[in-house]
């Protein structure tokens, strides 16, 4: 696996306030950064990187091509446009944030991910990957590209949604899952469930939603604007959740989706 299991998300942080976060974060010790096309903050996180004293080498950096960019020149070039704000030659991940919302009508798919492992072969990128596939898309773009050239779906996981279809799925395919939302917007912080094991393991609830994800496997992209929060989400890594507490949050799951954006979501499996 290269997608480190543990980074920095930067949806809905923008202006200093990314720069802040991103900045705040390195100098804690994360070494991997996500942030999109479509979150108009890349040269933001491209200022704090630069500015950071980190290698650029050292951080693992991931961006994700919107939906209006699929036509393959037009994909080509808004990578060259993001590498240009982020600073940077090359991303090391790049993904299909959302997979084009009518595949018949609009770009097709072989077309926006045969230009994505163009973008791979001139360099712009180490590896590619997609987000927010479902289980059937999944299955056309190992068609087109080959399992083994997906580096990670990019889903929504959290206690509230543990999309029980797509995960065995994506690991039969050897396809790394990346857990985004992992807090649920912060609702997950309130559960009773988690709340008590967290009593247990002296440590806050998100840090026990982030371990009974990084305990299964996943790698998770939590976002913070306090540095305090930053410091603390890290050391979720630290700890260990018996199988008792992993099956109790397993009890959690009720098909509570938050990121289902209309016009743009599939049909879920």
């Amino acid at each position: 696996m290269t997608v480190p299991a543990f980074g920095l998300g930067t949806f809905r942080l923008k202006g200093q306030t990314v720069i802040d976060s991103v900045r705040d974060a390195l100098e804690l010790g994360y070494r991997a950064i996500d942030t999109a096309q479509i979150y108009d903050n890349e040269a933001e996180v491209g200022q704090a990187i630069s500015g950071s004293g980190v290698p650029r080498e050292d951080i693992y950096l991931t961006t994700k091509v919107w939906i209006t960019e699929f036509k393959r020149d037009a994909l080509l070039s808004s990578l060259h446009q993001s590498l240009q704000k982020l600073r940077t030659e090359q991303v090391d991940l790049a993904l299909i944030h959302w997979p084009s919302p009518n595949d018949k009508v609009d770009v097709p798919m072989e077309e926006y991910l045969g230009a994505l492992a163009d973008a791979k072969a001139q360099g712009l990128t180490r590896e590619i990957g997609i987000s927010n596939f479902t289980i059937a898309q999944t299955r056309k773009a190992i068609e087109i590209l080959g399992a083994d050239a997906i580096a990670t779906n990019q889903v929504e996981i959290h206690p509230y949604l543990q999309n029980r279809l797509l995960v065995p799925f994506l690991q039969e395919q050897g396809i790394h899952v990346t857990a985004y939302m992992s807090l649920a917007y912060g609702e997950v912080l309130k559960d009773p469930v988690i709340q008590s094991i967290a009593g247990v393991h002296q440590a806050n609830a998100a840090q026990i939603a982030l371990a009974w994800a990084l305990q299964q496997g996943y790698s998770v992209i939590p976002s913070s604007t306090k540095r305090e929060n930053l410091a603390s989400n890290l050391k979720a890594a630290d700890i260990r959740l018996s199988e008792d507490e992993m099956s109790r949050i397993a009890q959690l799951d009720r098909g509570h989706r938050l990121a289902n954006p209309e016009g743009i979501a599939p049909a879920w499996d």
